[in-house]
């Protein structure tokens, strides 16, 4: 039997439904979820500077299993180096593709 995956990365554009996949993703496998927005905005929508971005997420991401959601290229080596899966939501492609290919399929 193939292992559950138990560090998971949930990205995708804005709306695209990350967060609430991986809170889904957090309660069926029972680990905790981390909000990549969460750690980078602070009071008033300030932004929080890199260095203590990056540690931010470095803790966040120091147990053995969670589920994160967020695209944050600075903190990219930090999460996806320690992801086991990583979950792409590209509903774009597919807009693309069903919009485009419409007529030929009856959509």
């Amino acid at each position: 039997m193939v292992p559950l995956p138990r560090k998971i990365v949930v990205i995708g554009s804005t709306g695209s439904g990350k967060t609430t996949l991986a809170l889904r993703i957090s309660e069926q496998l029972q680990i905790p979820h981390i909000e990549l927005d969460a750690l980078y905005w602070g009071p008033n929508w300030t932004e929080t500077p890199q260095d203590i971005f990056r540690e931010k997420v470095a803790v966040a991401l120091a147990g053995d299993e969670w589920v994160v959601d967020g695209n944050y290229t600075k903190t990219y080596d930090i999460v996806w180096g320690r992801a086991d899966t990583i979950i792409w939501l590209d509903y774009e492609s597919l807009c693309r593709i069903s919009s485009g290919s419409s007529p030929s399929l009856g959509l």
